[in-house]
């Protein structure tokens, strides 16, 4: 666990990192404990991964348990776990019942008073080969939202985006522009990818945009047989990693100021320099330019 000191501006954040399973029961009183925990560490806003109640890649047993928004007890209990201990609980995503053959991957920022302030359907749905045979197909249970979310916090705007989001950097410059100081990327990132690609995309989101991004993770392997990468992040608008999950579930914390925000697009204020340009397509007649060649 990471704690960074700040000015009474400040305020807390804690990332929830999990091992969920095949169990809803289960992993409900993994994520109370958590949350339990950041709140008597002092965390005013505390997320959760990916995912967070179910962990289930077979289609058929995921079918089994789902349940629309409106009678999924997971979100009935954690909307009650905001209330009761006063804090914003944003769940990283819960798998909800969109009909009878498809589900949405949906994540819900929940107020103090257990109210959802905003609700987000992951939008870039995760259906890779890697090498080594793992194969995924997020497609074949899960219908795609078409809608960027951003909510308003005490503290800023955070825009929202689950796992895989975070490979498409338009999304992030789209919440930035329309306000956003924070970056909300929940995941259950592969061990693979994770490995290769995990830091450097935060970090990129976090810098590019002058925002600071909180990554809350699954990590480890789960009682599925995949294996996540965990390292939740939290990133301050410089690049800098303020607080970094290793694999086991647990805490991390980091008080942010949102000055910082403010700070770092004044040294370099992309977001005011971003130009609409076209691309110019390949002659019918293709030329080799080398350079330094005579004419």
């Amino acid at each position: 666990m990471t704690i960074n000191s700040g000015s009474p501006a400040t305020f807390r954040v804690a990332l929830a990192q999990m091992r969920s399973g095949r169990s809803v029961a289960a992993n409900i009183d993994s994520t109370v404990a958590l949350v339990r925990e950041a709140k008597a560490a002092g965390a005013d806003y505390v997320m959760t991964p990916e995912m967070t109640s179910l962990f289930e890649a077979d289609r058929e047993k995921l079918f089994e348990v789902l349940a629309p928004e409106a009678e999924d007890t997971a979100l009935a209990h954690l909307q009650e776990l905001a209330r009761s201990l006063g804090l914003w609980l944003h769940v990283g995503s819960l798998p909800i019942k969109a009909s009878p053959d498809r589900a949405v991957n949906r994540s819900f920022v929940l107020a103090p008073s257990g109210a959802i302030a905003a609700r987000y359907d992951k939008i870039h749905l995760f259906d890779v080969d890697l090498a080594g045979g793992e194969s995924y197909r997020e497609s074949e249970s899960f219908q795609p939202g078409e809608t960027a979310v951003l909510a308003d916090l005490p503290w800023g705007r955070i825009g929202l985006s689950i796992c895989y989001d975070v490979r498409f950097p338009a999304l992030y410059r789209a919440l930035a522009e329309a306000g956003a100081s924070f970056l909300a990327v929940p995941a259950a990132f592969t061990h693979r990818t994770g490995e290769a690609h995990w830091h450097v995309l935060l970090r990129a989101r976090a810098i590019e945009n002058g925002c600071f991004v909180f990554a809350a993770a699954q990590g480890g392997r789960h009682d599925n047989g995949r294996e996540t990468f965990g390292h939740s992040l939290i990133v301050d608008p410089w690049g800098r990693i303020l607080g970094e999950g290793g694999t086991a579930p647990g805490i991390i914390i980091a008080d942010i100021d949102p000055a910082e925000v403010v700070s770092a697009r004044g040294r370099v204020p992309s977001l005011q320099h971003g130009r609409r340009f076209s691309v110019v397509e390949p002659s019918a007649e293709p030329r080799l330019h080398v350079i330094g060649a005579a004419p």
